[in-house]
């Protein structure tokens, strides 16, 4: 299938080797694994960095099936989650980063469009999120607040 806003094809990459159980070779057990994920959590780190954190430095394959739960439910049960989900807020981040280099090459009309499409990536998130309950159903985008929202 072709990207959404490029006419481009995706590359197929490799597959990750199936477990349903969490290996005996790993270094912690699951109640580990849950209680490192949500101390990492409190340092700052987001989700992602969290899986990548377990997985190179205490050999974690999956997170998943060491404790039965994603890493999201795991915060989302412990109460530290993040307010705004971590795609959403890293468009944002990457619409304000373009915001502010607009500011001072204003005839860059390529990245006047890269900022389009952005924030229509960003609205159609939100609308996703609405659906979902992750987020308000008064919660708004618009550049103003998303430079108060990121720092």
């Amino acid at each position: 299938m072709a990207r959404i806003h490029a006419r481009r094809r995706g590359k197929s990459g490799s597959k990750r080797v199936y477990r349903d159980k969490h290996p005996d070779w790993s270094a912690l057990n699951p109640r580990e694994v849950e209680a490192k994920v949500v101390e990492l959590a409190k340092e700052g780190y987001s989700a992602s960095q969290i899986g990548m954190i377990l997985r190179d430095q205490y050999a974690v394959p999956r997170d998943k099936a060491a404790t039965g739960m994603s890493i999201l439910q795991i915060l989302e049960k412990n109460k530290v989650a993040p307010e705004i989900p971590e795609d959403l807020m890293s468009l944002i981040r990457t619409a304000l980063s373009i915001k502010k280099h607009l500011d001072e090459h204003k005839h860059d009309y390529k990245n006047k469009r890269n900022l389009q499409l952005t924030e229509s990536k960003i609205r159609r998130l939100v609308k996703y999120y609405k659906r979902i309950g992750r987020l308000p159903e008064d919660w708004k985008y618009d550049l103003e607040s998303a430079k108060l929202l990121v720092k």
